[in-house]
């Protein structure tokens, strides 16, 4: 007499490994989806810090800031700001606008700059750096028409 076994899983063991499988990735993929816009905002902050070391060039080479808005480094800079923050408005220069959660701003005086990005992880915020050495997050803020200091 001979006995036949059945080898295997059943189907409810099959299917509870795959809920555990199912609820392990969602937990990763959620840590995932906030570790890229960290990273996000950590290059907006580089390429806003590269501008001020460009400002730094323009005012030793012509004693004043006059064109650092136009300049094509700074633009350089904040087109992969705008990339970073996922803006897909281009900057070309000087924006005249007050800023928005759709735009990066950057504002000029012979004396002064000031330029901020919105942020990633939340774009009701933005980056701003300054010529005095300001860099900070402007909470719910973003430049104005004419500023040229991070309030």
């Amino acid at each position: 007499m001979t006995k036949s076994f059945n080898r295997g899983f059943t189907l409810i063991e099959l299917l509870v490994v795959i809920a555990i499988i199912g609820i392990l990735s969602s937990v990763v993929l959620a840590s995932l989806n906030t570790a890229r816009a960290k990273g996000a905002d950590a290059n907006i902050k580089s390429n806003l810090a590269n501008i001020r070391a460009q400002g730094e060039v323009l005012y030793d080479t012509n004693s004043n800031y006059d064109g650092i808005c136009g300049n094509a480094n700074v633009i350089a800079q904040m087109n992969s700001a705008n990339t970073a923050s996922s803006l897909l408005t281009a900057f070309s220069a000087v924006i005249t606008d007050p800023g928005s959660a759709t735009q990066s701003v950057c504002h000029e005086t012979s004396t002064a700059w000031a330029a901020n990005v919105p942020l990633k992880t939340d774009s009701a915020n933005s980056w701003c750096v300054d010529s005095t050495g300001a860099s900070r997050q402007l909470t719910g803020a973003y430049l104005g028409d004419s500023e040229v200091v991070c309030p």
